[in-house]
């Protein structure tokens, strides 16, 4: 009987563990992969390590990294051993605490924000509705005294060629193209500039007009109105105006609700590089 009871003991043991892991023994964050003189370092240490990589270590297998990660981690906990927490790893430390939570948080914002729907309805205010934006081509020739400029308008009057006169005399990065600028919108060119080309009906030559580079002489090819962009052309635009419209509605929001105080705030900017403050 005894010797019954003993094999069945026997027998249900090598069953139990012949069974696969259960869920319960399933690798976790926790897992511990490394001990160095009793630290130990986890398999979520080994993934946050993964995830810091440059993007182009971020491309080289798993079972490649796996080993070398875990090294480098044993060699950081074997040198970190020799050294004592001082103010310079403690304020780093909280930074880049305070940094990730930051990010989480941006994260959080943003993630209902960001839609379809939203980049729709930013696109529609921003463009489809909006009045369609004057642009002009232009060429101008540029020189250095109004006496100069006013002997050009006189040669064009006369009915000089605009383009051979800007390769001639012009001292502008476009004179060799005949004086050509192409294509441009509101606020573009310098304000006398611009003034001036809103003036001309196209085809027109404008009279001497003087900018900070000197006077010019300017021909207003055409006008038009320039179309809208499509969606697709301007998504990361638009993405970047929700985001940052997102967020600064959100850090208004709490900053609102805050008590914010600033007893620092002046101090010697000059004391931002006096890394003495932070001692041994």
């Amino acid at each position: 009987m005894i010797r019954r009871i003993t094999f069945s003991a026997a027998t249900a043991l090598a069953l139990v563990l012949a069974l696969p892991a259960s869920a319960e023994d399933a690798p976790s964050a926790a897992t511990v992969v490394a001990r160095v003189n009793g630290t130990e370092i986890t398999l979520g240490h080994l993934i946050i390590a993964r995830q810091s990589l440059p993007p182009q270590y971020q491309q080289i297998p798993n079972e490649v990294l796996f080993p070398g990660l875990l090294d480098q981690l044993v060699n950081q906990t074997l040198l970190a051993a020799t050294e004592t927490e001082d103010a310079q790893v403690r304020l780093s430390v909280e930074n880049e605490r305070r940094s990730l939570l930051a990010g989480k948080a941006i994260e959080a914002a943003l993630a209902p924000a960001v839609t379809e729907e939203a980049v729709a309805a930013a696109y529609k205010a921003k463009y489809a509705s909006a009045t369609p934006t004057r642009e002009w081509n232009a060429s101008h020739i540029l020189v250095n005294t109004k006496e100069e400029a006013e002997e050009l308008v006189k040669a064009l009057e006369g009915g000089a060629d605009f383009a051979t006169l800007a390769k001639e005399k012009s001292t502008g990065p476009s004179g060799p193209t005949g004086g050509e600028l192409g294509w441009f919108g509101p606020s573009m060119m310098v304000p006398p500039f611009e003034d001036a080309v809103k003036q001309l009906e196209a085809g027109k030559i404008s009279g001497p007009v003087e900018t900070q580079f000197g006077w010019h002489v300017i021909k207003l090819n055409d006008i038009r109105d320039a179309a809208a962009p499509a969606l697709e052309d301007v998504r990361d635009e638009l993405l970047q105006d929700i985001q940052r419209e997102t967020l600064d509605a959100r850090i208004a929001e709490l900053t609102k609700a805050a008590t914010i105080e600033k007893p620092g705030a002046e101090i010697d900017p000059a004391l931002l590089s006096n890394t003495s403050l932070l001692g041994n």
